[in-house]
């Protein structure tokens, strides 16, 4: 017998760590190829459902749609919310239909808005066929309401309060309730108009007098958002202003939903996340992506890439002269190309995360710059002194040195400029910092340096 244990009988610490090692993924697959039910259901009892998700989503997709159909009763609500968008339509339509409906029964209006949103049209209507008409109303009211708002973001159930209620007059109304949120921070005040006026934490309800008034108790940092705002916006306000949730208002002014910090965060999160690919020129990828998405993807960017390369080659062939009769200028070129497309990301990468979170503006804009540029400038004297006495030794000439140096210093200096200003003016122009800001910065820094350093060697040794 052997000495290694069952991952089912690991500690609840070891559970906590991970358990979706190769060894758990194998059983798991041998179960599904046996047809196992019940051993598939013990491997699953101690996993959160976001490591089922993370279960799903490793596995290829024939076995995939075995352990679908073989755990359909094992995959529920939250299971389905965890996985990235291109397999949650997968997952779906390889469940049975008594087991989707039980699995998003379970949902806050607002996960079910989040499930099925990017679905085709066939999956979206199993989902919404699955909820009561109650919910389904909510649901399809929260799917008109444009992709990246307030109105898709937020979700319906809550609890209000009329604004003359006491504190014990709410407790009783909230004990006598079959069904309350799953999750919810806040009892919302509204006036005879049902227009949110205020809001009271759960806390601050428990340490009150029954006879305190509700509107005795309404936090300060009360504010609402309208169900067309944008979901950016709603984010960076809950991070800005320290939101626990907030009441989302219909264009009268009357409550609509509430939004959570956890959606909020889950949107900075997601946009943080569109950030950095963007950055790497991969739009939203996934592993689960096929390769014929992958290849569709990447190569716009790839493209654009190729002519900004062939842009800095052309200006290479105008020095072929001074490249022919100097052969160490072939040798140092790649050095400052490097060095320029470092320093550019660099600070290209600051700026962008800058105007992501609205801490750089036209106000600080001339400040920003002025700082890159004087960083720029200095590394660049730094490193001159560095690639001079390089050069110098290298190839026993003191002019190889100095141009190296100077265009060195002309090279960082422009780096940190463009790093700054071509985010900034695609952000002017509409244009996503993120996306687009890589493949300028890197063609002016290729472009300058190439253009600094062959046109000083042009001067200097010819």
């Amino acid at each position: 017998m052997s000495d290694t244990p069952d991952p089912i009988e690991a500690t609840e610490d070891a559970q906590d760590a991970y358990a979706l090692d190769n060894r758990f993924v194998a059983q798991v697959l041998e179960a599904v190829a046996a047809g196992d039910r019940a051993r598939l259901a013990e491997l699953f009892e101690p996993l959160h459902p976001a490591d089922i998700a993370d279960l799903l989503e490793q596995i290829d997709g024939a076995k995939r749609r075995d352990m679908v159909v073989l755990a359909a009763d094992l995959i529920d609500g939250e299971v389905l919310s965890e996985l990235e968008e291109d397999l949650r339509e997968d997952v779906v339509s390889a469940l049975p239909q008594e087991a989707l409906a039980e699995a998003v029964r379970e949902l806050e209006s607002d996960d079910v808005v989040d499930l099925i949103e990017d679905l085709g049209e066939p999956q979206q209507e199993a989902i919404l066929d699955a909820l009561d008409s109650t919910d389904r109303l909510a649901v399809e009211q929260s799917l008109s309401y444009p992709e990246t708002s307030a109105g898709r973001l937020m979700q319906r159930e809550m609890v209000t309060a009329p604004e003359h209620w006491s504190v014990g007059d709410s407790i009783d109304y909230m004990r006598a309730q079959d069904k309350l949120p799953e999750q919810f921070y806040h009892i919302v005040l509204v006036d005879p108009r049902y227009r949110p006026v205020g809001y009271v934490t759960l806390g601050r309800l428990m340490a009150s007098r029954r006879d305190t008034m509700l509107v005795d108790i309404t936090e300060d940092s009360f504010r609402t958002f309208t169900v067309d705002e944008d979901e950016g916006d709603v984010a960076y306000a809950f991070n800005q202003y320290h939101l626990i949730s907030a009441p989302v208002v219909d264009a009268e002014g009357r409550l609509a939903g509430v939004i959570t910090i956890d959606d909020a965060m889950g949107i900075l999160d997601e946009e943080h996340e569109e950030d950095v690919f963007r950055l790497a020129g991969v739009g939203d990828e996934s592993l689960s992506n096929s390769t014929l998405e992958i290849v569709k993807r990447r190569f716009p960017w790839l493209a654009i890439n190729l002519a900004t390369a062939v842009i800095a080659s052309i200006v290479i062939s105008l020095f072929e002269d001074v490249l022919s009769a100097v052969v160490a200028l072939a040798v140092l070129m790649p050095i400052v190309a490097s060095m320029g497309g470092n320093a550019g990301t660099q600070s290209m990468t600051v700026a962008v995360r800058a105007l992501a979170t609205r801490d750089l503006t036209g106000s600080n804009a001339f400040r920003v710059i002025r700082r890159e540029s004087i960083a720029g400038l200095l590394n660049g004297l730094i490193f001159a002194v560095v690639m001079g006495i390089v050069g110098y030794i290298w190839f026993g000439s003191t002019a190889i040195g100095v141009v190296i140096a100077a265009a060195m210093v002309v090279n960082l200096l422009v780096a940190g400029l463009s790093g700054v200003i071509v985010p900034l003016v695609l952000d002017k122009f509409g244009i996503d910092p993120a996306l687009a800001s890589g493949t300028f910065v890197t063609t002016v820094t290729d472009v300058v340096g190439f253009f600094a350093f062959l046109g000083l060697a042009t001067v200097v040794l010819l």
